[in-house]
């Protein structure tokens, strides 16, 4: 099922030179405009107390899991990323490990940790997420399931950062 998927999405990868484009400007370059939107979404906070709340939980969640979760799975499974793997030309390189995708989970845990605070936001942030996951998926240089778990890591590493800030929160958030 992952190979199928894959197929189908890096299909459309090579066709058009504006998607092109599109696809690794989301794959690559939309993680910085993601972290400047909740640098912005955090300084928006009504209150200090909000703000650096907002700050430890969106931090501890990123640090949690792409520092240590993904890094330890990393360690004891490397999976080959499919431009290794089935021998083409992606659209850009990355030699890291591929599980879970690292970009995604990076991306995820600022995304769970924002709707945490904000719905309207935290759609936003996980619907611009997911289009980074898939776009390194048509790129070539990740499979379906890495985005999933890069997406899982994420969200564990929310319900741990949220249960042990749990009794931290300010009352008026």
């Amino acid at each position: 099922m992952d190979s199928s998927i894959f197929g189908f999405l890096h299909g459309i990868a090579g066709y058009s030179s504006l998607l092109d484009g599109l696809v690794v400007f989301f794959a690559r370059n939309m993680i910085y405009i993601l972290v400047l939107g909740a640098v912005f979404f955090v300084f928006n906070m009504k209150t200090w107390k909000e703000k650096i709340f907002a700050f430890i939980v969106i931090s501890l969640t990123a640090i949690l899991s792409r520092g240590i979760f993904t890094e330890v799975i990393r360690f004891f499974y490397d999976r080959e990323r499919p431009f290794e793997r089935l021998g083409f030309e992606p659209l850009f390189t990355d030699f890291h490990p591929a599980f879970p995708s690292g970009h995604t989970t990076f991306l995820f845990a600022i995304s769970f940790a924002i709707f945490y605070f904000s719905r309207f936001w935290g759609f936003w942030f996980v619907g611009l997420s997911l289009l980074v996951g898939v776009a390194r998926v048509i790129a070539g240089v990740h499979w379906p399931f890495d985005i999933l778990g890069g997406i899982g890591v994420a969200l564990i590493s929310f319900f741990i950062t949220e249960r042990t800030l749990r009794k931290y929160k300010p009352e008026n958030l």
